[in-house]
């Protein structure tokens, strides 16, 4: 019979492609990695792998895909059993962005520990189709993401709309430049310049939805500054850097800001919400954190 642990361990080495690395992973040694491996392939009686360089066999790669579905599967069902059973112990992983979390979820969190001090918060700090993937997955038992759509095997559920805003001096000038290039507008020098956006990477679904509203801004030129996080944005706009595109609640908590907010009305409002897996049995620990988290949406706004 097929040992989970050894399954466990094949689809890591699958991952990772390297027997010091999955053992690190796994918190293994490399012999007991290699044992599992081997366990499997006489257990199986099929070569999984091939070692110089590594590559998995067809049977090994056939076998991870069952494997990745089978402890999935167990995943899933050892969470809803746990949320029946109305645990107060264990641990419950949440996946969210920087953003949303800081924002969010630092308040909830507190308030959590204080009710359920037995159940251990995990938090997988990711962007918005990185925690789709956990939830997806059965590695996060909850995700907050923006503009999750309605789609197998998630339920989204929205708690706020998300509207966008400029910071950073400038930008009415340049636009202004943009329509009518002879015109003289003070101060010249900032006019005269094309105009940086601050935004997020390519990785990150906040991205996606900025790129196709950028012509809204009816800048002829423009360069980009990317950068890793909100918060990264409004720093470097702040230092004058440059025009950040952010969500307008990200700067609900920021005080004594210097430079200019401009409300973008023509950029689509998007949502915020959380995603769970559909017909996931939601535990009291969990409905409870989420009255918490709309509590704190409440005051935000």
């Amino acid at each position: 019979m097929i040992d989970l642990h050894w399954l466990n361990t094949f689809v890591a080495l699958s991952k990772h492609q390297h027997f010091g690395k999955t053992a690190a992973a796994l918190h293994m040694t490399q012999p007991n990695v290699s044992l599992h491996i081997k366990q499997l392939e006489q257990t199986t009686r099929v070569k999984l792998i091939e070692r110089n360089p590594f590559r998995l066999t067809q049977a090994g790669a056939r076998l991870l895909k069952s494997a990745e579905n089978t402890l999935m599967e167990l995943q899933v069902c050892q969470a809803d059993l746990n949320a029946i059973n109305e645990l107060n112990q264990g641990t419950l992983t949440i996946a969210a962005s920087d953003i949303i979390s800081r924002l969010l979820l630092i308040s909830p969190f507190q308030a959590f520990k204080k009710e359920y001090p037995g159940i251990d918060l995990s938090l997988f700090n990711t962007t918005s189709s990185q925690a789709t993937e956990l939830v997806k997955s059965a590695k996060a038992d909850l995700g907050f993401v923006i503009a999750q759509k309605e789609s197998q095997p998630l339920h989204f559920m929205e708690l706020r709309q998300v509207k966008w805003c400029a910071l950073g001096n400038g930008l009415q000038r340049w636009q202004q430049l943009s329509q009518d290039p002879n015109a003289i507008i003070e101060p010249q020098p900032l006019a005269a310049e094309e105009p940086t956006l601050i935004l997020l990477g390519h990785d990150t679904r906040t991205r996606e939805l900025i790129d196709l509203a950028l012509p809204s801004l009816q800048l002829a030129k423009y360069h980009v500054m990317e950068v890793g996080s909100v918060d990264a944005q409004i720093d470097w706009a702040e230092a004058g850097f440059g025009v950040a595109i952010v969500p307008s609640f990200s700067l609900h908590s920021k005080l004594h800001l210097q430079t200019t907010i401009t409300p973008l009305p023509h950029f689509p409002t998007t949502s915020l919400g959380y995603i769970v897996r559909q017909n996931q049995v939601l535990s009291r620990a969990i409905k409870q954190l989420l009255r918490w988290v709309d509590d704190e949406i409440q005051r935000s706004q």
